[in-house]
């Protein structure tokens, strides 16, 4: 099970997310690349609030594959190219996330790989070795 540190000696977050996540010895990690806003199609939303929606679902559904949940995240990091996101990437991650606190990053970039794209989600997860 993953571990949150929480310690006075550093800042608090300014959000919903963890100072740091101990992983236990023996745990197997997952390293998820870059999801972003796009349809299984390859369709790109214009609207940004779909765009976030769809880079957690892909993240969440890889998991899946692997037979974990959002609770095996250990870290996410995560680019947007429009500081005003910053409260729609929270609302978002803490919905999809259900209340799980990973160690995260979030940066404002001033584009990704295709002009029309608003959100990458990069996620570390750990579990059991198997």
């Amino acid at each position: 099970m993953l571990r949150a540190v929480d310690t006075g000696t550093a800042p608090r977050p300014f959000s919903n997310y963890a100072q740091a996540i101990a992983v236990p010895a023996g745990q197997r990690l997952l390293f998820i690349s870059g999801q972003v806003g796009v349809t299984i199609s390859g369709d790109i939303p214009a609207e940004p609030a779909v765009q976030h929606e769809l880079a957690w679902q892909h993240v969440l559904n890889i998991l899946a594959a692997e037979g974990l949940n959002e609770t095996a995240i250990a870290d996410a990091r995560v680019f947007i190219t429009n500081a005003e996101h910053v409260g729609l990437y929270r609302e978002i991650r803490d919905r999809m996330l259900k209340g799980h606190r990973p160690a995260a990053t979030l940066l404002v970039v001033a584009g990704l790989a295709d002009p029309r794209l608003c959100v990458e989600v990069t996620v570390v997860a750990a579990a059991p070795a198997t």
